[in-house]
């Protein structure tokens, strides 16, 4: 059976409104592995009911993904066509790109864990209170964060700080873009001695019009940081 995905992932492909991700491609690589969406579902140990309707979806957005045969000796079966092996080389090299990257972008911020509650706390930074798991005990702590892991928003566009789980939330202007085939890696300025850092897609870049003096909304969830003690 063919794991499923890792929660998380952040690499996305979007076709009016609708998501292709990571879940999404393996569907596709299981029915092109079991020859049917019946057998492919069952692999993933996915219900048929689902998969079929979540297909449907995909298919109204991307585009005809699988060629189905009906009857025969076997009773048919399916094969993925040509817009669908094309999808699944584009998603695996967004996702290559994130990867690439994603490890070696990181910002850290120094701080003093000002109040705790359970594990996690709040922490005073010289961009401003920053949540975060923090360790027992520790006053001084580094918070580093993942680009990977920082979602950047237009400020008409951006959630209430209430309003979202992501209760990380730094106004900034764009310092930098470095765009790769993919994935583009955006510094932005929050008023510390260093840029935030935040891995996107080059389609949100060109989405959201960022370039150097672009005004944007970083936001990330608590949950997704891990301090250290310094």
């Amino acid at each position: 059976m063919e794991s499923e995905p890792e929660a998380g992932f952040d690499a996305t492909l979007v076709a009016d409104g609708v998501v292709f991700d990571a879940r999404d491609a393996a569907l596709l690589r299981a029915v092109d592995r079991e020859g049917s969406l019946s057998g492919g579902a069952e692999s993933l140990g996915r219900s048929y009911s689902r998969a079929h309707r979540r297909l449907g979806d995909l298919e109204a957005a991307f585009g005809a993904l699988v060629a189905r045969e009906r009857g025969g000796a076997d009773g048919g079966g399916s094969e993925l066509t040509d817009r669908a092996r094309a999808l699944l080389d584009r998603f695996a090299r967004l996702r290559a790109g994130y990867e690439g990257v994603a490890a070696a972008a990181e910002t850290v911020f120094d701080g003093e864990v000002r109040s705790r509650e359970g594990e996690l706390g709040t922490v005073e930074t010289d961009v401003g209170r920053l949540r975060a798991l923090v360790p027992p005990d520790a006053d001084g702590v580094a918070v580093p964060v993942r680009a990977d892991a920082v979602t950047l928003h237009a400020p008409a566009d951006a959630p209430d700080a209430g309003g979202t789980s992501a209760r990380n939330r730094l106004d900034g202007e764009v310092a930098g873009v470095e765009r790769g085939d993919a994935v583009a890696r955006v510094s932005v300025d929050v008023g510390g001695d260093d840029a935030l850092a935040a891995l996107v897609t080059v389609d949100s870049v060109d989405r959201l019009g960022l370039e150097a003096g672009s005004r944007v909304v970083a936001t990330w969830k608590a949950t997704a940081t891990r301090a250290v003690e310094r």
